[in-house]
């Protein structure tokens, strides 16, 4: 599966900020995701994650003819956040400290990554979060059941001001992330989005939050979700299980920090 080449050229390459797509069978539809994020940002990278759909060598035909499109393609799927943490380990190698995750499904909007670069650059201590704006084909079962984890998200933090737990269109700042996520195993799969930013939180890092909107392409548009019901919510209901647990032991401390405006610890 290829489609015509991305032309090179569009913004002028950031030395501290790139875009990081994560990417696994997620049709033709990811040429368009990365041709609009190129059209916003320069570099580009994208993680292929074990695909088996034929995008990887389209994605790298791209990338021959746009020095700003980097490809790396990992041997078999291992999960979302996986393919995270092996572009924050390249970047990090290549003296990069923020990266904003992106979805390769066209869900999220690259038209907002200039707005969030900036955000991350004032504030570069910070992650920026972005709050999902959904439009009328948001499946409702999705828009209400992300609540739950937003409540735990609060809780888990006492409320430090993360405005979504879940939607994946975010600035983290990259050595923060790779030390939370290289101290334990966790956090590899659909789980990453939700207890990355509770991790960071409990860090310190604090949270900026802005607007985005979220579109679910129908199947005919060329719409891809590999979303599990039963399979996803028992992992995140394993996962906030062991959020609370952590949480109950750094309440003392939490508290502590807060009376005092103090950076967390993880």
């Amino acid at each position: 599966m290829t489609e015509p080449q991305v032309a090179p050229g569009g913004p002028s390459p950031s030395a501290t900020h790139l875009v990081l797509i994560p990417s696994y069978d997620p049709g033709a539809q990811v040429y368009d995701t990365v041709r609009a994020a190129r059209a916003q940002w320069a570099p580009v990278w994208v993680v292929v994650d074990g695909s088996t759909d034929g995008t990887a060598q389209g994605l790298r035909e791209m990338a021959d003819e746009d020095p700003q499109l980097r490809v790396f393609v990992l041997p078999q799927n291992s999960g979302k956040g996986t393919a995270v943490l092996h572009g924050l380990d390249a970047a990090a190698a290549a003296g990069y400290s923020h990266a904003l995750t992106m979805d390769s499904d066209g869900q999220h909007p690259a038209e907002r990554i200039p707005a969030f670069m900036a955000a991350s650059q004032r504030q570069p201590q910070a992650m920026v979060l972005g709050v999902p704006v959904f439009d009328a084909n948001a499946p409702n079962l999705r828009v209400q059941g992300r609540k739950v984890s937003n409540a735990w998200a609060h809780l888990e933090t006492l409320w430090a001001g993360i405005g979504d737990s879940l939607y994946g269109f975010r600035v983290y700042p990259v050595a923060p992330l790779r030390a939370v996520m290289q101290r334990q195993h966790w956090m590899r799969r659909f789980d990453f989005d939700p207890e990355a930013v509770v991790r960071l939180s409990w860090r310190g890092v604090p949270a900026v939050n802005l607007p985005a909107p979220v579109r679910y392409l129908r199947p005919e548009e060329g719409g891809v979700s590999h979303f599990s019901y039963l399979r996803d919510n028992v992992l995140l209901t394993w996962m906030h299980t062991r959020l609370f647990l952590g949480f109950v032991l750094r309440l003392p401390l939490l508290v502590w920090q807060r009376v005092r405006g103090t950076p967390g610890v993880g």
